[in-house]
Protein backbone atom coordinates (compact mmCIF):
# COMPACT_ATOMS: atom_id res chain seq x y z
CA UNK A 1 0.00 0.00 0.00
CA UNK A 2 1.36 3.36 -0.88
CA UNK A 3 1.79 5.52 1.98
CA UNK A 4 -0.28 8.90 2.55
CA UNK A 5 1.30 11.93 2.31
CA UNK A 6 1.31 14.52 4.96
CA UNK A 7 -1.07 17.01 2.95
CA UNK A 8 -3.22 13.89 1.76
CA UNK A 9 -3.78 12.73 5.33
CA UNK A 10 -4.44 16.70 6.41
CA UNK A 11 -7.36 16.78 3.87
CA UNK A 12 -8.85 13.51 4.45
CA UNK A 13 -9.56 14.63 8.69
CA UNK A 14 -11.25 17.67 6.11
CA UNK A 15 -12.88 15.05 4.16
CA UNK A 16 -14.29 13.52 6.88
CA UNK A 17 -16.75 16.10 7.70
CA UNK A 18 -20.32 16.32 5.14
CA UNK A 19 -23.38 17.44 5.58
CA UNK A 20 -24.05 14.05 7.28
CA UNK A 21 -21.44 14.81 9.73
CA UNK A 22 -21.10 18.23 10.79
CA UNK A 23 -19.73 17.12 13.47
CA UNK A 24 -17.38 14.42 14.86
CA UNK A 25 -15.29 13.46 18.14
CA UNK A 26 -11.83 12.89 17.41
CA UNK A 27 -12.85 8.78 17.29
CA UNK A 28 -15.32 9.45 14.53
CA UNK A 29 -12.88 11.84 12.62
CA UNK A 30 -9.93 9.32 13.07
CA UNK A 31 -11.87 6.39 11.76
CA UNK A 32 -13.54 8.47 8.92
CA UNK A 33 -10.34 10.02 7.68
CA UNK A 34 -8.91 6.15 8.11
CA UNK A 35 -5.94 7.48 10.57
CA UNK A 36 -4.51 5.97 13.74
CA UNK A 37 -5.75 7.73 16.57
CA UNK A 38 -2.34 9.35 17.55
CA UNK A 39 -1.82 10.83 13.82
CA UNK A 40 -5.75 12.10 13.43
CA UNK A 41 -5.15 13.87 17.42
CA UNK A 42 -2.21 15.73 15.80
CA UNK A 43 -3.66 16.52 12.77
CA UNK A 44 -7.00 17.87 14.44
CA UNK A 45 -4.64 19.89 16.78
CA UNK A 46 -3.25 21.63 13.91
CA UNK A 47 -6.44 22.41 11.85
CA UNK A 48 -7.83 23.38 15.24
CA UNK A 49 -5.00 25.80 15.88
CA UNK A 50 -5.17 27.29 12.50
CA UNK A 51 -9.07 27.88 12.38
CA UNK A 52 -9.87 25.40 9.89
CA UNK A 53 -11.78 23.40 12.88
CA UNK A 54 -13.37 24.53 16.32
CA UNK A 55 -14.06 22.28 19.11
CA UNK A 56 -16.99 22.59 21.59
CA UNK A 57 -17.52 22.11 25.14
CA UNK A 58 -18.34 18.39 24.60
CA UNK A 59 -15.11 17.81 22.96
CA UNK A 60 -16.90 17.48 19.14
CA UNK A 61 -15.23 19.20 16.40
CA UNK A 62 -16.70 21.31 13.72
CA UNK A 63 -15.47 22.87 10.62
CA UNK A 64 -14.48 26.29 11.64
CA UNK A 65 -14.89 29.72 10.46
CA UNK A 66 -11.57 30.41 9.24
CA UNK A 67 -12.28 27.68 6.36
CA UNK A 68 -15.27 29.12 5.56
CA UNK A 69 -13.36 32.86 5.53
CA UNK A 70 -10.53 30.77 3.03
CA UNK A 71 -13.93 29.11 1.00
CA UNK A 72 -15.41 32.54 0.72
CA UNK A 73 -13.02 33.58 -1.55
CA UNK A 74 -13.49 30.65 -4.53
CA UNK A 75 -14.86 32.84 -7.83
CA UNK A 76 -17.83 30.25 -8.44
CA UNK A 77 -18.97 30.68 -4.72
CA UNK A 78 -20.02 33.53 -2.69
CA UNK A 79 -18.83 36.20 -5.09
CA UNK A 80 -21.28 34.42 -7.83
CA UNK A 81 -23.53 34.48 -5.50
CA UNK A 82 -23.70 37.67 -4.57
CA UNK A 83 -23.98 38.87 -8.20
CA UNK A 84 -26.69 36.67 -8.70
CA UNK A 85 -28.75 37.27 -6.02
CA UNK A 86 -30.82 39.93 -6.91
CA UNK A 87 -32.06 38.53 -10.16
CA UNK A 88 -32.57 35.26 -8.54
CA UNK A 89 -34.62 37.21 -5.95
CA UNK A 90 -36.75 38.44 -8.92
CA UNK A 91 -37.20 35.09 -10.58
CA UNK A 92 -38.84 33.99 -7.27
CA UNK A 93 -41.15 37.16 -6.97
CA UNK A 94 -42.23 35.95 -10.59
CA UNK A 95 -42.89 32.31 -9.69
CA UNK A 96 -42.79 32.19 -5.76
CA UNK A 97 -41.61 28.69 -6.46
CA UNK A 98 -37.55 26.90 -6.20
CA UNK A 99 -35.15 29.01 -7.62
CA UNK A 100 -31.85 27.80 -7.13
CA UNK A 101 -28.36 28.54 -9.18
CA UNK A 102 -25.17 25.56 -9.68
CA UNK A 103 -22.06 25.44 -11.08
CA UNK A 104 -20.26 22.35 -12.37
CA UNK A 105 -17.57 20.54 -10.22
CA UNK A 106 -16.44 17.19 -12.38
CA UNK A 107 -19.97 14.83 -12.99
CA UNK A 108 -21.81 16.89 -10.59
CA UNK A 109 -23.18 19.88 -10.02
CA UNK A 110 -23.23 21.98 -6.86
CA UNK A 111 -25.45 24.58 -5.22
CA UNK A 112 -24.71 27.48 -4.42
CA UNK A 113 -27.88 29.31 -3.97
CA UNK A 114 -31.38 28.33 -3.16
CA UNK A 115 -34.79 30.64 -2.54
CA UNK A 116 -37.55 27.98 -1.63
CA UNK A 117 -40.88 29.16 -1.24
CA UNK A 118 -43.45 27.89 1.54
CA UNK A 119 -45.39 26.02 -0.23
CA UNK A 120 -43.55 24.76 -2.98
CA UNK A 121 -42.75 21.74 -4.23
CA UNK A 122 -40.40 19.70 -2.18
CA UNK A 123 -36.75 19.15 -3.25
CA UNK A 124 -33.65 17.32 -2.39
CA UNK A 125 -31.54 20.16 -2.38
CA UNK A 126 -29.43 22.57 0.02
CA UNK A 127 -26.83 24.79 -0.70
CA UNK A 128 -23.39 22.83 -1.00
CA UNK A 129 -25.38 20.03 -1.92
CA UNK A 130 -24.19 17.85 -5.01
CA UNK A 131 -26.38 16.04 -7.94
CA UNK A 132 -25.71 13.89 -11.22
CA UNK A 133 -25.37 16.35 -13.88
CA UNK A 134 -27.80 13.95 -16.06
CA UNK A 135 -30.50 14.36 -13.47
CA UNK A 136 -30.92 18.06 -12.60
CA UNK A 137 -32.10 21.06 -15.26
CA UNK A 138 -29.13 23.12 -14.08
CA UNK A 139 -27.24 19.80 -14.68
CA UNK A 140 -28.05 19.16 -18.38
CA UNK A 141 -27.33 22.93 -19.03
CA UNK A 142 -23.92 22.59 -17.69
CA UNK A 143 -23.20 19.44 -19.17
CA UNK A 144 -24.59 20.47 -22.56
CA UNK A 145 -22.07 23.34 -22.50
CA UNK A 146 -19.07 21.47 -21.48
CA UNK A 147 -16.59 20.27 -23.76
CA UNK A 148 -17.47 17.40 -26.39
CA UNK A 149 -15.10 15.21 -24.23
CA UNK A 150 -16.57 15.92 -21.33
CA UNK A 151 -19.93 15.18 -22.65
CA UNK A 152 -19.01 11.78 -24.09
CA UNK A 153 -16.72 10.68 -21.40
CA UNK A 154 -19.87 11.29 -18.93
CA UNK A 155 -22.25 9.79 -21.04
CA UNK A 156 -20.41 6.45 -21.22
CA UNK A 157 -20.18 6.18 -17.50
CA UNK A 158 -22.86 4.77 -14.95
CA UNK A 159 -26.31 7.34 -15.33
CA UNK A 160 -28.11 6.86 -11.79
CA UNK A 161 -31.43 6.73 -11.54
CA UNK A 162 -33.41 8.17 -9.67
CA UNK A 163 -37.41 7.85 -11.14
CA UNK A 164 -38.99 5.56 -13.86
CA UNK A 165 -38.07 9.00 -15.79
CA UNK A 166 -34.84 9.64 -15.02
CA UNK A 167 -32.34 9.51 -18.54
CA UNK A 168 -30.21 6.69 -18.39
CA UNK A 169 -30.29 5.93 -22.05
CA UNK A 170 -26.84 7.50 -22.93
CA UNK A 171 -28.24 7.93 -26.91
CA UNK A 172 -31.53 9.62 -25.49
CA UNK A 173 -29.03 12.03 -23.13
CA UNK A 174 -27.32 12.44 -26.06
CA UNK A 175 -29.88 14.08 -27.99
CA UNK A 176 -31.66 16.25 -25.04
CA UNK A 177 -28.24 17.76 -24.68
CA UNK A 178 -28.47 19.11 -28.46
CA UNK A 179 -31.74 20.60 -27.39
CA UNK A 180 -30.85 22.41 -24.67
CA UNK A 181 -27.72 23.94 -27.03
CA UNK A 182 -30.42 24.05 -29.55
CA UNK A 183 -33.28 25.97 -27.64
CA UNK A 184 -30.92 27.35 -24.97
CA UNK A 185 -32.74 25.97 -21.94
CA UNK A 186 -33.15 22.65 -20.34
CA UNK A 187 -36.67 21.10 -19.07
CA UNK A 188 -35.66 18.29 -16.45
CA UNK A 189 -39.27 16.22 -16.36
CA UNK A 190 -39.56 14.21 -12.92
CA UNK A 191 -35.93 13.54 -12.99
CA UNK A 192 -35.00 13.30 -9.32
CA UNK A 193 -38.85 12.98 -7.45
CA UNK A 194 -41.85 12.02 -9.57
CA UNK A 195 -43.73 14.96 -8.44
CA UNK A 196 -41.20 17.98 -9.87
CA UNK A 197 -40.39 19.60 -13.29
CA UNK A 198 -37.25 22.43 -13.55
CA UNK A 199 -36.52 24.51 -16.19
CA UNK A 200 -32.64 25.95 -16.86
CA UNK A 201 -30.93 28.52 -18.46
CA UNK A 202 -27.11 29.14 -18.67
CA UNK A 203 -25.18 31.76 -16.91
CA UNK A 204 -22.60 33.66 -19.22
CA UNK A 205 -18.89 34.86 -18.12
CA UNK A 206 -17.12 37.77 -19.54
CA UNK A 207 -16.19 35.84 -22.54
CA UNK A 208 -19.56 33.96 -23.12
CA UNK A 209 -18.23 30.64 -21.48
CA UNK A 210 -21.27 29.13 -19.27
CA UNK A 211 -20.13 29.63 -15.72
CA UNK A 212 -23.58 28.44 -13.61
CA UNK A 213 -26.50 27.41 -14.20
CA UNK A 214 -30.10 29.00 -13.10
CA UNK A 215 -33.16 26.73 -12.81
CA UNK A 216 -36.94 27.33 -11.48
CA UNK A 217 -38.80 24.05 -9.84
CA UNK A 218 -42.07 23.61 -10.10
CA UNK A 219 -44.91 20.61 -8.92
CA UNK A 220 -44.69 18.69 -12.24
CA UNK A 221 -48.70 18.71 -12.42
CA UNK A 222 -49.66 21.76 -14.38
CA UNK A 223 -46.45 23.12 -15.18
CA UNK A 224 -46.41 25.51 -17.36
CA UNK A 225 -43.45 25.77 -19.20
CA UNK A 226 -43.57 28.01 -22.03
CA UNK A 227 -44.64 30.43 -18.96
CA UNK A 228 -41.54 29.42 -17.46
CA UNK A 229 -38.93 29.72 -20.08
CA UNK A 230 -38.59 33.76 -20.34
CA UNK A 231 -38.75 34.25 -16.88
CA UNK A 232 -35.74 31.55 -16.12
CA UNK A 233 -33.68 33.45 -18.78
CA UNK A 234 -34.55 36.38 -18.50
CA UNK A 235 -32.85 35.72 -14.90
CA UNK A 236 -30.04 33.78 -16.16
CA UNK A 237 -29.25 36.81 -18.68
CA UNK A 238 -29.54 39.42 -16.12
CA UNK A 239 -26.65 37.48 -14.08
CA UNK A 240 -24.35 37.01 -17.27
CA UNK A 241 -24.55 40.42 -17.86
CA UNK A 242 -23.66 41.91 -14.35
CA UNK A 243 -20.95 39.27 -14.79
CA UNK A 244 -19.85 41.60 -17.86
CA UNK A 245 -21.26 38.83 -20.70
CA UNK A 246 -22.77 40.86 -23.96
CA UNK A 247 -25.81 40.02 -25.37
CA UNK A 248 -24.01 40.81 -28.63
CA UNK A 249 -22.13 37.57 -28.01
CA UNK A 250 -24.06 34.20 -29.41
CA UNK A 251 -26.21 32.73 -26.73
CA UNK A 252 -28.60 29.78 -28.05
CA UNK A 253 -32.40 30.33 -27.76
CA UNK A 254 -32.07 33.81 -26.49
CA UNK A 255 -33.34 36.77 -27.57
CA UNK A 256 -33.58 40.71 -26.64
CA UNK A 257 -31.84 42.30 -24.42
CA UNK A 258 -32.39 41.57 -20.49
CA UNK A 259 -33.98 44.83 -18.46
CA UNK A 260 -33.30 44.42 -14.69
CA UNK A 261 -36.42 43.65 -12.37
CA UNK A 262 -38.67 43.10 -15.68
CA UNK A 263 -39.41 39.27 -14.66
CA UNK A 264 -42.94 38.63 -15.77
CA UNK A 265 -45.55 37.81 -13.17
CA UNK A 266 -47.00 34.90 -12.62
Amino acid sequence: MTARSAPDRLLSVLAAFDHEHPALSLTEISRRAGLSLTTAHRLVGVLTEWGALERDEEGVYHVGLRLWEVAALAPRGLPLRQVALPYLEDLYEATHENVQMAVRDGPEVVYIEWLAGRSSVGVHIRVGGRWPLHATGVGLVLLAHSDAGVQEEYCAGPLAAFTPYTLTDPARLRRVLAEVRRSGVAVSDRQVTDDALSVAAPVRGPGGAVVAAVSVVVPQAGAQVPVLVPAVRLAARGISRALGWHPEQPDAGASGPVARRAAPSS
